[in-house]
Parts: C-alpha cells; sequence; structure tokens
C-alpha cells in the first residue's frame, strides 16, 4: 500500500491513462487482426443434442449469422461441470439477449450426455442453450477434448487430462453454408468473464499470483458450504 496526496495521484493516475490509451488502441487493433482472419469452410455434419432435440451445427444459428460456441468442460463421467468453466457461464445469460440484437447466437457444448447438462443447469439456475456433442468429433476436432496426452491451444500447451476449455466462432452464409472463424483456449477466454474484469480493477486483484489460478472459485452455489 503506497497512501500519497492528491496532486500525486492525479499525476500517477494520468500516467497509468496514458499506457490504459495505448492498450486500447493495440486492443483495437488486434481487434481488427482477429476479424480479419481467413475462414475455414466446417465440411462435417456435427450433430448436437439439447431441450429442442437433436440440432447439426447449421441449426444451432437459430436465425443468426453469427455463432459462439463456448466449448465447457464436462466429461461424460463426471457428475457435475468443470468448476471454472462454471465461473465463466455465470456470465452468459445476460448477454445472450444483447448478442442476439447484433445478430449472434450464444450457445455451449459439452461432451457429457444431454440429461447430464440438462441436470446440472437446472442446479446452477441458467437458461442459455447448452448441447451435447457426444457421438461426434466435434470436439476433439475444436481442439478441447483428448484420449491421451497431446498437444492444447495450437501447439503452445502439452495436456495429460480429457478436457479443457474453449470457444469457437461461426459464421453461416445466405446459402446456408458454415465456416470457422476462430477459436481461442485457456488464458485467451478471459475477456468472456465478467467477474475477472471487475476483479482487474480493484486492488488485491484475481489474488491468484502465489496460489494460482482460480484457486478461490467455487460454484456459485457452494460459496458459503462448509
Amino acid at each position: 500500500m503506497n497512501v500519497v496526496g492528491h496532486d500525486e495521484w492525479l499525476a500517477r493516475r494520468k500516467e497509468l491513462l496514458a499506457k490504459e490509451k495505448e492498450f486500447t488502441r493495440l486492443r483495437d487493433e488486434l481487434t481488427r487482426d482477429r476479424r480479419g482472419l481467413p475462414w475455414e469452410r466446417v465440411e462435417k455434419e456435427y450433430v448436437f443434442e439439447g431441450a429442442d432435440g437433436r440440432r447439426t451445427l447449421s441449426e444451432l444459428f437459430d436465425g443468426s449469422s453469427q455463432l459462439v460456441v463456448y466449448h465447457f468442460m464436462f466429461d461424460p463421467s463426471w457428475d457435475a461441470g468443470c468448476t471454472s468453466c462454471s465461473f465463466w457461464a455465470d456470465s452468459f445469460d445476460p448477454n445472450v439477449v444483447h448478442l442476439r440484437a447484433q445478430d449472434v447466437t450464444l450457445v455451449a457444448v459439452s461432451l457429457a450426455p444431454y440429461p447430464k447438462l440438462a441436470a446440472y443447469r437446472e442446479r446452477m439456475g441458467w437458461s442459455f442453450r447448452w448441447y451435447s456433442s457426444a457421438g461426434s468429433d466435434f470436439n476433439a476436432d475444436y481442439g478441447v477434448s483428448f484420449t491421451d496426452e497431446a498437444e492444447y491451444n495450437y501447439g503452445s500447451q502439452r495436456v495429460s487430462n480429457t478436457e479443457r476449455e474453449g470457444v469457437s466462432v461461426f459464421s453461416r452464409d445466405p446459402a446456408g453454408g458454415v465456416f470457422h472463424t476462430y477459436s481461442a483456449y485457456a488464458r485467451g477466454i478471459d475477456l468472456l468473464n465478467t467477474a475477472y474484469n471487475y476483479l482487474d480493477l480493484v486492488p488485491k486483484g484475481r489474488g491468484e499470483e502465489e496460489r494460482g489460478p482460480q484457486f478461490w472459485v467455487r460454484r456459485h452455489d457452494e460459496y458459503d458450504a462448509p
């Protein structure tokens, strides 16, 4: 803790503001580069199961031309979804209506069978659309499910667990063609977590430097548990 008078505080704040503005400019440039990535046509016919029955990837767009898929870690052998992915998912429902206003549909996809997803969604009180990719290659093809030790996040990390997190973006043209436009993993999905963006503003921050990422995170119905 460093306590100073108002004039010195204001001077230091203005110094930081200059860095923040530069970061904003760089982020805008990065965002333009991200949107400018080439697309790849999705050739496979993936089928998912959700509350509305079996749906193809094209049908998940549900009238929008853009689709955001959150890869929610939920191995078929688990009885509950990943704690960290649940932390991210708590941000989804408030944003669905705003995204739809901008021609974007947001869904979650997991490898676990749909009845497990439905039961866990009810426990958590969520309403966003959540689909099972069981029986398809979707999770493996988009780099979030593994059977053995494998490369993750475009080869930048090695993983030995069966499931990892991520987000993938797709676009659908007027003729019905579906294209993969972007995917991100690990720290690449930080911006999707509303709580983290608030924590980055406060003096104690995320509090994870010494004990590791998300050591403190619980499912939202577990914080008061003994």
